[in-house]
């Protein structure tokens, strides 16, 4: 067989991790329902997989290159597919063994456009998957993030209190107003149901819970709150132990960005990717960002 032959054959990607349980962390983070539907898209730069909720709430996990310790890739432009969220993030974690690192392969299309994961670390055995992929359903919507002005409306909160200032704010079926003022800088999430629930994030004052606060303008939005809980339902303990920041950005329109970030370094050689200021370097995080409409009054 020709050489020309051989390459034609090719997958588009080969890949290997060595930290499943990072990988499962990360997709299970947008996982905010039991049946989901989501969106792979390859490329040389690495894998996004995007999944969203009726036009109003998508979230998309960033898996670059440097993350995988092989990466592979044959594919000319952005091959995607579809694939059930739930059963991937299962079948994963089929491969994850607690207190260890386990690696695997990762391979896209097998002969059946399959994709394909097999354990790569054991000399005894071998664990071998195949998820059926479809033809991806077209992205409803483009969520388009532009800066709401000159400068961004943007704050960075302990993860934890976010997730907890959240939760408390649960109203079946209500919104929740964030409300962003600069003087004096001030983030107030308010929830309105049988009564009203306010909670107050004040710069300076909550130095510990507040990181960083960037508003010259009031602002005020209203977002569903089953939308609003979906970004921070499922963070990974990981997150929550480490106490890391999220990062919360409004754009025109209203539109809500939020970032997390979750580590998917090997827990026995993590400590060699964090530098002297106790931040791990981005080759080993994967960025997890949501982005929510606002609420539009009739």
């Amino acid at each position: 067989m020709s050489s020309s032959a051989v390459e034609a054959e090719a997958p588009d990607l080969v890949c290997q991790l060595d930290n499943v349980q990072g990988m499962v962390d990360a997709l299970s983070a947008v996982r905010w329902k039991r049946h989901q539907d989501a969106v792979v898209e390859l490329s040389e730069h690495g894998v996004v997989l995007i999944v969203e909720d009726t036009g109003c709430l998508q979230a998309k996990v960033y898996l670059q290159r440097e993350l995988f310790v092989r990466y592979e890739y044959h594919a000319e432009g952005r091959p995607r597919f579809g694939v059930s969220l739930g059963l991937f993030v299962d079948c994963l974690n089929s491969f994850s063994a607690p207190g260890r690192s386990s690696m695997i392969e990762i391979q896209y299309p097998g002969p059946d456009m399959q994709l394909l994961i097999k354990s790569v670390d054991s000399l005894d055995a071998c664990i071998y998957a195949e998820i059926r992929t479809r033809i991806p359903d077209t992205i409803s919507w483009d969520y388009n993030f532009e800066p709401a002005g000159s400068t961004p409306l943007t704050f960075t909160v302990k993860s934890a209190a976010l997730k907890e200032a959240i939760d408390d704010l649960e109203w079946p079926g209500s919104s929740i107003q964030i409300n962003l003022q600069p003087d004096p800088p001030c983030i107030t999430f308010k929830g309105e149901g049988h009564g009203d629930l306010q909670i107050d994030f004040t710069y300076y004052v909550n130095t510990d819970l507040v990181i960083a606060f960037h508003c010259d303008c009031q602002v005020s939005y209203r977002y569903k709150y089953k939308f609003l809980r979906a970004t921070t339902s499922n963070l990974p303990s990981s997150v929550i132990k480490d106490n890391r920041g999220s990062k919360l950005t409004i754009g025109r329109g209203g539109m809500l960005k939020v970032q997390h970030l979750v580590s998917v370094a090997r827990s026995a050689t993590s400590h060699p990717h964090i530098d002297s200021a106790g931040h791990q370097q981005p080759s080993r995080i994967a960025y997890i960002e949501f982005f929510v409409k606002s609420e539009v009054d009739e």
